[in-house]
């Protein structure tokens, strides 16, 4: 299964999450389904793009499908997100406008206090995101009994 990041760095499949996150807000049924056919209208590429787009949302994890007759329709999950709003957060916390001594005067925290704050702080994201993928790639494989 490729990485989240990877899945999420192609600008057409950032496009399609984003059409049926519009469709799951619009949505009264809450589940937001949309079929290819109307993907495809949507984003103006073709069919077999828009579908092998869609096949790598899945295995990521971030769509589900329903499959109804010959048609396929769309919704959004967005627990593999997550892991990127977790990545995400400790930069979104950041003031990069304010200047170190700012930071400090605020916290009341001394420059190597900072310091070593801030590297625990990013072992520990280092660590969560690890530990979350080795957790995922053990889940995913099938263990058997040894005879």
């Amino acid at each position: 299964m490729a990485n989240i990041f990877d899945v999420v760095a192609d600008s057409t499949r950032r496009d399609i999450l984003h059409i049926l996150l519009e469709r799951y807000n619009q949505a009264a049924d809450s589940v937001g389904e949309l079929s290819v056919s109307d993907i495809v209208s949507q984003l103006g590429l073709s069919q077999p793009t828009i579908s092998k787009h869609l096949k790598v949302l899945r295995e990521a994890g971030l769509v589900g499908v329903r499959e109804e007759g010959q048609h396929r329709y769309y919704h959004l999950d967005y627990a593999p997100l997550e892991e990127i709003e977790d990545w995400l957060i400790p930069f979104l916390s950041v003031d990069f406008d304010a200047t170190a001594e700012e930071i400090d005067a605020e916290a009341g925290l001394k420059s190597e206090q900072r310091a070593f704050a801030a590297a625990i702080g990013k072992a520990f994201a280092d660590t969560s995101f690890q530990m979350s993928h080795a957790v995922k790639d053990a889940t995913s494989k099938k263990w058997r009994k040894s005879d």
